[in-house]
């Protein structure tokens, strides 16, 4: 590299919408350092080149979003699972890791009804507590959510309302809007009293943060992150 800059890419496509680059780069400051994360859109077609294109240009690592999850896992040297959303370079070697485990760790639940059937849901679901129902349009559908303690939403749906969530449920939502609206899904669990809603900005941070520490191996400064994508939480 000509720079001393250290780069982080975002595999995926589309690209254009996501705030993971305000989010990662607000973080690489607020820890000081000369690291850029640029968004990279990848046809699946050119997905093994521009894997082969990280180690090629020295970047640290990237992350992996729709609709490569799954198909980036089989060009690493290890990986963590069939699904991956991260991306580490190390030692000349491709290491995939999950860290969309992360945005359920803690939640509680006996019975889960998960949506979706992509790389996102493939990733989630080994660290889904209890029993899980898994909907998709291409098996099981409309999803049902009767008896479920836990609603989680995989897919890129943020304007169709597909499950009415109660008040005894817990519901996390990995669609956002990039202007920070909330999904239909998100407006109905707030509205609904549910015990516990992990909304999809608040799932880029969790997920967001575990990258940024496998990359850095620096704590994530989470307040940081949280205020780039304008959430007042702690940090």
């Amino acid at each position: 590299m000509i720079s001393g800059t250290r780069l982080v890419g975002l595999l995926g496509l589309p690209v254009r919408e996501s705030l993971s680059p305000r989010m990662q780069n607000a973080a690489f400051a607020a820890r000081g350092l000369d690291w850029a994360y640029v968004p990279l859109e990848v046809a699946p077609e050119g997905l093994r080149e521009a894997v082969a294109g990280l180690a090629a240009l020295g970047f640290a690592g990237a992350n992996v979003t729709i609709p490569h999850k799954r198909a980036v896992a089989a060009l690493c040297d290890e990986a963590d699972g069939d699904s991956v959303n991260t991306l580490v370079l190390r030692d000349g070697r491709m290491l995939g890791f999950n860290t969309d485990k992360e945005i359920v760790a803690g939640i509680e639940a006996e019975r889960v009804c998960l949506i979706g059937a992509g790389g996102s849901a493939a990733a989630l679901r080994p660290a889904l507590p209890g029993d899980v129902r898994q909907f998709s349009r291409r098996a099981e559908w409309p999803p049902d959510a009767d008896g479920c303690d836990l609603i989680v939403n995989a897919t890129p749906v943020r304007d169709e309302l597909l499950v009415d969530p109660a008040a005894e449920q817990a519901v996390v939502d990995l669609a956002y809007r990039s202007d920070g609206r909330p999904t239909a899904l998100v407006e109905a669990a707030r509205a609904a009293g549910c015990r516990e809603v992990v909304d999809g900005l608040e799932a880029l941070v969790r997920q967001g943060a575990a990258s940024f520490e496998l990359w850095t191996g620096i704590e994530a400064p989470l307040g940081a992150m949280r205020a780039a994508l304008g959430l007042e939480r702690g940090a």
